[in-house]
């Protein structure tokens, strides 16, 4: 058995891709071989992510659409004429990321909106419009970006964390509903990555004392850079795991250990 990656004849769409892992899992498929649409909400950076796809030799195209609007997920994808891999990577912590950490007593309902409607709804979305096709042909990739701190329970991000978990949750499930048909469904848990959503511009150092200290919880000690999730993310979508489903795997350079 040859341990290579090949994506040839696969229609990938990844999420969120205008940027950070997003990109980096883009150009990890477009490199395999498949056919990356590169989603983002901001035009400019999809198609910056789309010329980078294709400069590293794939193919690629963009699909702009909100992940939190239903009737633009349903009609991109139905526009795609099937879609063999689903990354769900789109995802947010807020404008600033974690800036403003607060107790949850501290917070109101209308801040945890945000971080439910792009964690969790944005994966249903997309997980529904794509899963028809997939079922017809029986054969399909899905894997959703979640956050350690899902599986950690990080204090005082407490409505991202439910989302992100929420998120792996309803991957499990519906790993369940889909495997008797071809279709694999997995997750892959996030420590803190370097992307621009984290670095603050025009800091040499882009980390916060606050943030240093957490640093020291990981065993390597420093933080991921994108192409660390891009190659998992790649093996996930590939006929190589047809027989992983229901699964939830850390990239955190040890932040938590799983058994």
């Amino acid at each position: 058995m040859a341990l290579e990656i090949d994506l040839a004849g696969k229609r990938a769409l990844v999420t969120g891709a205008g940027q950070g892992v997003g990109r980096a899992i883009a150009c990890a498929l477009g490199e395999a071989g498949a056919t990356v649409f590169v989603n983002d909400v901001v035009e400019s950076r999809m198609d910056e992510a789309v010329e980078e796809v294709r400069r590293r030799g794939g193919r690629s195209q963009g699909m702009p659409f909100d992940v939190t609007d239903w009737t633009q997920v349903q009609a991109s994808i139905n526009g795609a004429d099937g879609l063999d891999i689903l990354i769900n990577n789109a995802g947010n912590a807020g404008t600033e990321g974690f800036a403003d950490l607060r107790p949850f007593v501290e917070t109101q309902p209308d801040e945890w909106d945000r971080f439910i409607r792009v964690n969790l709804y944005g994966v249903m979305n997309c997980t529904r419009a794509a899963l028809p096709g997939m079922i017809t042909r029986t054969e399909g990739r899905i894997v959703t970006i979640v956050s350690d701190a899902a599986r950690y329970g990080d204090a005082y991000i407490a409505p991202y964390a439910g989302a992100k978990a929420g998120a792996a949750g309803f991957c499990r499930s519906i790993a369940r509903e889909v495997g008797r048909y071809g279709i694999t469904v997995n997750c892959v848990a996030l420590g803190t990555v370097r992307t621009p959503t984290t670095t603050r511009e025009g800091d040499p150092a882009p980390e916060s004392q606050k943030s240093d200290e957490t640093l020291k919880r990981y065993i390597i000690r420093r933080r991921g850079e994108p192409e660390d999730a891009a190659g998992l993310v790649a093996f996930l979508a590939s006929p190589m795991a047809s027989w992983i489903t229901g699964q939830t795997y850390p990239v955190n350079g040890g932040y938590t250990l799983s058994l």
